[in-house]
């Protein structure tokens, strides 16, 4: 099997731009930590490490998941190891790797520049004016305690915010490995590559921390969840990173977009992308149900969930650009 797996000559364009793409964040990002000073961190194996030990264990299960699901679906005409020789073959594994090293490595510099954006001043009292300017002078996460109350929907809206963080180590994976060929996994792995290219973006061009951080008084009648501890050590690790730069820490908020809902909408029109209807139905329940926890727990403002969004929607139209699977695969995306 030759290196693209999508039949006929190789054709490695779309694998040589995404290259590109990680080379050029990866400049930028060093660029950056030569300007404040401040070099690359990876704490306790939390920002790349550990997540590539959490991706080879996704990647096992899918592995095994696939070639399952091949078989049974190729039905008596193929033999088991036939199947194993077609989905495990060289030039597929691969490409699934390199795709794999490409996210990480953009990851990896995504939170190495949303820490360093602690240097930049917040804007979060013009981004309450704007809430409060569409919602006649109140919070949103006010109006939303007002409407929910703040027992029962609280417990369950920080389970669902805390669910995103499961759900994207799986979602890249799984696209990239039960995709029918590797270039089709490739659409989602780009724009997931993408949400956190112009996430990044976005935090730079209006910096802010959130409502929970800069009207805590609107959230003190909620009951201790994980949410609640996670405000907490992300304020104090702020507060010692800015206190000491060079002692090691990283920063984890910024606020504007909401990536939680970038990346869940970018994931959500990924599902329609590929035909699969019913799952992206499903995707568009969670992705409502993630933007009222947002902005319910305080973590983002209104416009920063319109403007993740508007990532996901953009990561997913740049990933096509990029990708362009040929004529054939966009007309049978349906099963793939």
């Amino acid at each position: 099997m030759s290196l693209s797996d999508d039949g006929g000559r190789p054709d490695l364009r779309y694998l040589v731009g995404v290259w590109i793409l990680v080379a050029a964040f990866g400049l930028i990002a060093i660029g950056w930590s030569l300007h404040v000073g401040v070099g690359f961190r990876d704490p306790g194996g939390r920002l790349l490490v550990g997540r590539v030990l959490t991706t080879l264990r996704w990647l096992l299960v899918a592995l095994v998941a696939d070639v399952a699901w091949s078989w049974w679906r190729a039905g008596a005409g193929r033999s088991l190891r036939t199947t194993l020789r077609v989905r495990l073959a060289p030039g597929r594994l691969a490409l699934i790797a390199s795709g794999l090293a490409a996210y990480h490595l953009v990851y990896f510099c995504y939170r190495n520049l949303k820490s360093w954006d602690a240097f930049n001043t917040p804007h979060d009292e013009w981004l309450a004016r704007i809430d409060r300017a569409i919602l006649g002078g109140r919070s949103a996460a006010v109006v939303l305690h007002d409407l929910l109350g703040t027992g029962t929907a609280a417990h369950v809206l920080a389970a669902f915010y805390q669910s995103f963080n499961y759900g994207t180590a799986a979602a890249v994976v799984v696209a990239l490995v039960l995709a029918r060929t590797a270039r089709r996994g490739y659409v989602f792995l780009t724009a997931a590559m993408w949400v956190w290219i112009l996430g990044t973006a976005s935090y730079y061009a209006i910096p802010s921390l959130g409502p929970f951080a800069s009207a805590p008084q609107d959230f003190v009648g909620l009951p201790h969840t994980a949410s609640t501890a996670s405000w907490a050590a992300l304020l104090e690790q702020r507060q010692e990173f800015l206190a000491n730069p060079g002692g090691g820490g990283v920063v984890g908020i910024s606020a504007f977009a909401s990536l939680h809902t970038g990346f869940t909408a970018m994931t959500c029109l990924m599902a329609f992308y590929y035909g699969h209807r019913w799952l992206g139905a499903a995707l568009t329940a969670y992705l409502v149900v993630i933007m009222v926890a947002t902005i319910y727990w305080g973590w983002h403002f209104l416009s920063d969930d319109v403007a993740g969004l508007a990532v996901g929607a953009a990561s997913v139209a740049l990933a096509h650009l990029m990708i362009r699977p040929p004529a054939a695969e966009v007309s049978a995306r349906a099963g793939g």
